[in-house]
């Protein structure tokens, strides 16, 4: 009995013996070729989803690209908004210009230049490119009213008066009806002159060109004439009439030597 229990006992202390020496052993330092880590399938599924980020741009992909393109668009729009405002900038300047030379010459010239032995056309006098005056604006001279000087310079006077106080639409109209109304009066080369210096100051460049250019076609003798020459000069650069400027300014530096105009049309001759 004693011989039965003490082969029971040996037979359950070397049974768990057993069963661990038939578990295998797995060397983690084992540097065999077939070993890999991690084991063959592990993360098959995110590397499928890797692959396929590489082919299609992911939202955050496209996002990006969109800004980029936002960012490219605004830089361009910038751009055009920069050229505007310096053409902006320089169109105010050269206002700004003309009314700083409008009130220079309003403070220098307000009062009529003393009137010519012959106010009117009846000698042949030249026009700005150099042709005779036409028998039409004799024909106009010739239908005023009769000459009242105390009435013509209160109504120059007026006109003036709109040029100092900035209403250069009114100051317009007020010298063309003065110059319909008294085309040979001692104040009509004056009231010529200032018409055109007001259209100038309005932008009308065309009217301007018209009014300096039958300052000389019109009274060929009056003091005026230099002036309006240099500033017709200076309509046909701004309207780009390149051509006609060279050859009006070289006709007031030869017929008004001596004048401030003929100096500023030589200065203005060297730098064309």
């Amino acid at each position: 009995m004693r011989t039965c229990r003490r082969a029971l006992t040996v037979l359950a202390l070397t049974l768990p013996l057993a069963a661990m020496g038939a578990v295998p052993v797995v060397d983690d330092n084992s540097g065999s070729a077939g070993s890999s880590y991690p084991p063959s399938g592990y993360g098959t599924a995110g590397a499928y989803a890797g692959g396929a980020a590489t082919t299609a741009p992911s939202a955050q992909g496209q996002l990006f690209m969109q800004l980029q393109q936002m960012q490219d668009e605004i830089s361009r729009l910038r751009g055009m908004v920069e050229v505007q405002q310096n053409d902006i900038q320089q169109m105010k300047q050269e206002a700004l210009d003309r009314y700083k030379d409008l009130d220079s010459r309003i403070g220098a010239g307000g009062a009529p230049a003393a009137p010519a032995a012959n106010n009117s056309t009846s000698d042949g006098g030249a026009n700005a490119g150099g042709a005779p005056s036409t028998p039409a604006a004799q024909a106009s001279q010739a239908s005023s009213e009769p000459g009242d000087p105390a009435k013509e310079k209160l109504y120059y006077d007026a006109a003036f008066d709109l040029i100092k106080a900035k209403d250069f639409d009114k100051a317009s109209q007020a010298f063309a009806a003065f110059l319909r109304k008294y085309p040979n009066s001692q104040y009509a080369g004056n009231a010529q002159y200032w018409l055109g210096e007001v259209n100038l100051a309005k932008g009308d460049l065309q009217g301007a060109g018209q009014a300096f250019a039958k300052v000389s076609q019109l009274y060929p003798k009056h003091a005026k004439v230099p002036d309006s020459l240099y500033k017709l000069a200076d309509v046909e650069r701004r309207l780009g009439h390149t051509d006609k400027v060279k050859g009006i300014l070289q006709q007031v530096v030869a017929q008004y030597p001596g004048t401030s105009a003929a100096q500023l049309a030589q200065r203005d001759l060297q730098r064309l």
